[in-house]
Formats: structure tokens, C-alpha cells, sequence
């Protein structure tokens, strides 16, 4: 039996390691293959895990949807047995949009006895995340279990990750409570878990939990914290938050999204002046900033001044994104302004290449609903195209206006649509239920009373936190 000539030769692999680094720069797919077949010729790939991990690495530098075949034949007529090869494309595929590859890749390693390190774990977790794999998930989870690393603090923060994001709170928690050394990272993905899923309670007392634990806060912490703040209305806990920020963070006012969580939570709850203390705080002009100080002049009424706002954001040259759009549309909508309304909705595609999304439509359609034109806003409605579908809050809108101006017709339709839609909404029936009063149009009243109690449908009763 022949040895190979080239086993023992670091010189020669060096060569070949430098070689496919300047190919992974130059993403010369053709350059590529030809040296990979020299390497399966010479039998040097089947040696050396480094020229191995290099190629694997150099095909991911230039991974398009053309070559994704090439890696995955790659792997099949392999002999590989290290992770270190495999965990390059694993990490590549999550990061280029490519999740469900990624997890055939995992099932492929582990199919072939391929050791599955903590590395391929932590991503083979994220890819399910992105495709909301639950059972994946779960599958990965039992592995970690078994392989003993339930009590790493990375694969658990991971873990607990996963669960936070396909919104199995319970079990992010649980995963949290048997880390036995927490750090930062797995606060902060149970804190956010517990913010999306509107559990502010929870939220506050993790938050407070953080300086028992021994735990540092960092800038993704006080975002959580003031999320959570924010979700509950808790302006004195926030305030106290925004201090400890102060006195914590060196260069908070180049941190956009801790801005925008101080931004929010003074706006939510109606201080709309230190709202726009923060927002100054700012030392750059981010898309994210303005829109966030648009929502707290919108969501507190001050309606004149989400369009002054806007215009001095198109001065400054900050490009806004679509829901700064609809902010500015619903502002005109409450001041009057039709033309300059409509303007900005026909900006969007003309100036900004931002396609129109349901919530533009529906705040067009009521800003012609407030203006009394009634039948713009039906061809509004009628105009849309396919792919933007119609929602509930659209056609209540156009119901209210019927009601206001006296179409009853067109109102009717609007309500049977609303309907189709949600057939339980007790709004569209209270909203329908006006208009035949208005109107006088008892009979209906009584027919569309018996078709509630019919299917169960009760009025909700109005209720207090007080």
C-alpha cells in the first residue's frame, strides 16, 4: 500500500489553505472546483481537517442558490467525520436566509455519525427559530439533555432563545430555571420573551431578579426593562431604569433602540415632553428615532405635529420607512388635510419604492371617510390590489362614515364584509346597530338582535382597571 506523498507536507497544505483564502475573496466558483478535484485526486482532503473546514468555508464565501447542491453533494461523498467541516456551512446557511438546509445538515451529521458539538447545537436552534420548528426544536433540546450539556449556560441561553421566540414562554422559563449559572445573554432572552408575550409582571421581577443573580445590566437589559415598563404604564419604575442608564452606560445617546424604549415608554405614558428630551438626546439621524417620536406626537393627539415633523425629517434627508407612513396619513386624517394625505401615500411608491401595505390603505381610507368622500373611499377600497387584502378596521371605517353621511346601503355592505372577516366582532354590530337608529330602521334593529342572540354574540361590557 502507497503512502501519500503529501501526508506529512505542512508546507503543502499551507499552500492550499492560502490558496482557497484568496478564492473565498475572489468567489471564483470555477477556481474552486478545480482545486477541490485536485484535492480529492491527491487524497489531501481526506487527511487534513484543516483544508477540509478551508473549503467548506471557501464554498460558503460565495454560497448562492446555484451551489447549494454542490455543498450538499459535498457532504454525501464525504468521509468526514469532524464537526469543525461542517460547522461553517451550518453557521453560513442561517446567516444567508437558508434555515431549512441548515437543519438537513444537522440531520445529515447526525445520520452519519458526525459528532455534534455545541456550535452546530446553537445554530441548528436558531435556524428553527427562523422557521418556527417547535418539534425541531424540542428534538434538539432532548439531545442536549442527553449528551450532558444541559448545564452549559451558552446551549441554555440558546435554548432558552428558541422557546422565547416560537412564544413557548413557559418553557424558556423552565430552561432558565435549570441553568445553574446565568448569565447576561439568558436574562435577556427570557426578558424579551416575557415583553412580547405581554407578561410585564414577570418582566419586572426578572429585571429585579438581575442584581441577586450577580449579573451585570447591559444595553439590551435596560431595553428589555423599559419594554416591559412601557407594556404596564410603570413611569416611575421606567424613570428609575432611565436613570440607572445614565449613570451605567457611557454613550447611551448613540444606542438607537435603548432611545427608542426610553422614547416609547415616556410617550405610552403621556410625557411627551421628556419624550422629546430623549429623542435629542440622539447624536445621529436614525429612521428608527423619528418614527418612534412620530408615534408619541401620534398616539397623544398632537396631530399638527407629526406633520411638522415629518416634513423636517424629509429635510434632514432621513429616508422614512412605512410606518412613519402610516402615521403621517393618520395625522392628516385627523386634521383634514386630504390633499396633503394623499400626497404622501402616493409618495410612498413615486419617491421611496415602499410598496402600500394594508394599514396605508385603511389609513387612506379614513382619511376620505373623515372628509365625508365617501366615494373615494370606495374606490380606494375597490381598487386595491389582490395581494393587499382588506381588513376588519377598513371597512369599520367605511361603516362609521356611511353612518355619519347616511349611506346605509354601502354601510350595509361594509359590515357584511367586516363580517366575513370576523364574523364575532362585536364592534361591527354595534357600529351597524347606530346606524339603523340613525336612521330609524327598527326593523333591521330587531332582525340583527335575534341573529346575536342566535349565535351568542354579546355586546362586551365596559370595565375599568380602577
Amino acid at each position: 500500500m502507497f503512502s501519500n506523498p503529501y501526508s506529512h507536507d505542512s508546507s503543502i497544505h499551507e499552500s492550499f489553505s492560502n490558496i482557497l483564502s484568496r478564492l473565498s475573496q475572489t468567489k471564483n466558483l470555477k477556481s474552486i472546483k478545480k482545486v477541490h478535484a485536485h484535492l480529492l485526486k491527491t487524497g489531501l482532503i481526506f487527511i487534513s481537517y484543516t483544508l477540509q473546514t478551508n473549503l467548506v468555508y471557501t464554498y460558503t464565501k460565495c454560497l448562492q442558490q446555484n451551489n447549494i447542491q454542490i455543498l450538499t453533494k459535498f457532504f454525501k461523498c464525504s468521509i468526514f467525520t469532524h464537526p469543525f467541516a461542517f460547522n461553517p456551512i451550518l453557521s453560513t446557511f442561517v446567516k444567508n436566509g437558508l434555515p431549512l438546509i441548515a437543519i438537513k445538515t444537522l440531520s445529515f451529521m447526525h445520520g452519519n455519525g458526525v459528532c455534534i458539538d455545541t456550535y452546530a447545537l446553537c445554530s441548528s436552534l436558531t435556524a428553527s427559530c427562523l422557521v418556527q420548528d417547535v418539534r425541531f426544536g424540542k428534538q434538539i433540546h432532548t439531545h442536549v439533555v442527553k449528551s450532558g450539556w444541559g448545564c452549559s449556560v451558552f446551549l441554555g441561553s440558546a435554548l432558552v432563545d428558541f422557546y422565547a421566540k416560537t412564544m413557548a414562554v413557559e418553557d424558556a422559563a423552565k430552561v432558565f430555571d435549570g441553568i445553574p449559572v446565568k448569565n447576561t445573554v439568558c436574562v435577556n432572552a427570557l426578558l424579551s420573551a416575557y415583553s412580547d408575550a405581554k407578561m410585564w409582571v414577570d418582566g419586572v421581577e426578572l429585571f429585579r431578579s438581575m442584581s441577586g443573580l450577580g449579573l451585570c445590566y447591559d444595553n439590551w437589559t435596560f431595553s428589555g426593562g423599559l419594554n416591559v415598563c412601557a407594556g404596564m404604564y410603570a413611569v416611575d419604575l421606567g424613570s428609575q431604569i432611565h436613570a440607572k442608564v445614565i449613570r451605567t452606560i457611557y454613550d447611551v445617546g448613540t444606542d438607537v433602540f435603548l432611545l427608542s424604549s426610553l422614547i416609547d415608554l415616556y410617550g405610552k405614558c403621556g410625557l411627551v415632553v421628556k419624550a422629546k428630551r430623549v429623542f435629542d438626546m440622539a447624536g445621529f439621524t436614525d429612521v428608527v428615532l423619528w418614527t418612534s417620536m412620530l408615534g408619541v406626537y401620534g398616539r397623544n393627539g398632537r396631530h399638527e405635529e407629526v406633520i411638522r415633523v415629518f416634513k423636517e425629517m424629509l429635510s434632514k434627508k432621513v429616508r422614512p420607512d412605512g410606518v412613519a407612513f402610516v402615521t403621517v396619513i393618520s395625522a392628516c386624517s385627523h386634521t383634514g388635510q386630504v390633499d396633503l394625505g394623499t400626497e404622501y401615500f402616493e409618495s410612498m411608491v413615486r419617491d421611496f419604492g415602499l410598496n402600500p401595505s394594508p394599514e396605508h390603505y385603511g389609513g387612506l381610507v379614513d382619511l376620505f371617510c373623515r372628509a365625508g368622500e365617501l366615494e373615494k373611499a370606495w374606490n380606494v377600497v375597490n381598487e386595491m390590489p389582490s395581494k393587499v387584502s382588506v381588513s376588519v378596521s377598513v371597512w369599520g371605517a367605511l361603516l362609521s362614515a356611511c353612518c355619519d353621511h347616511g349611506n346605509v346601503d354601502l354601510g350595509k355592505f361594509a359590515a357584511q364584509k367586516a363580517l366575513e372577516l370576523d364574523p364575532m366582532n362585536t364592534g361591527v354590530y354595534v357600529l351597524l346597530s347606530n346606524m339603523y337608529a340613525k336612521y330609524g330602521l327598527w326593523d333591521e334593529i330587531e332582525e340583527l338582535r335575534e341573529f346575536m342572540r342566535d349565535k351568542g354574540i354579546k355586546k362586551d361590557i365596559g370595565s375599568s382597571r380602577i
